[in-house]
């Protein structure tokens, strides 16, 4: 499949993934005979899980470590289930945040909701704070 393709289906830029064969997190495309790039159908399910792995936020980085693990092949296994072990430990911990805060919101919007007292009493303008003449203060602060 041509790169134009490969984006549609993907949802990637063609210039993304010119820059994830570039940095390596993509294989290099074999060539046709044009020199036109030519992708397998499989590196969709790559492309997939490289698409997971930043929406959980890891960074570049370590996706690049995973990927150079992975292109060493089977002595790699164990190395590679932790650092996605690791990353899974983040992104619950992540997600634990995330919900508290969804919380917060939740009660706050609840308190907006049908409850007009509660806006009225606590929710109101604060009162407009009065100064004292500029010459009372001054005046005090001399000691008179």
């Amino acid at each position: 499949m041509k790169i134009g393709e490969l984006a549609k289906r993907s949802g990637l830029s063609a210039h993304t993934i010119r820059y994830y064969e570039r940095i390596g997190l993509l294989p290099y495309a074999d060539r046709d005979q044009s020199s036109q790039r030519d992708y397998d159908a499989s590196i969709l399910i790559w492309i997939e899980f490289l698409g997971r792995l930043r929406t959980t936020g890891m960074p570049i980085r370590e996706m690049l470590r995973y990927a150079a693990l992975r292109e060493r092949g089977v002595g790699t296994e164990m190395e590679r289930r932790e650092m996605l072990e690791q990353h899974r430990e983040r992104v619950r911990i992540h997600a634990a945040e995330l919900q508290a805060s969804l919380l917060v919101l939740d009660t706050k919007i609840a308190g907006y909701s049908g409850q007009e007292q509660r806006m009225k009493d606590y929710d109101t303008q604060p009162p407009e704070r009065r100064r004292k003449p500029a010459g009372t203060r001054a005046a005090r602060a001399r000691g008179y």
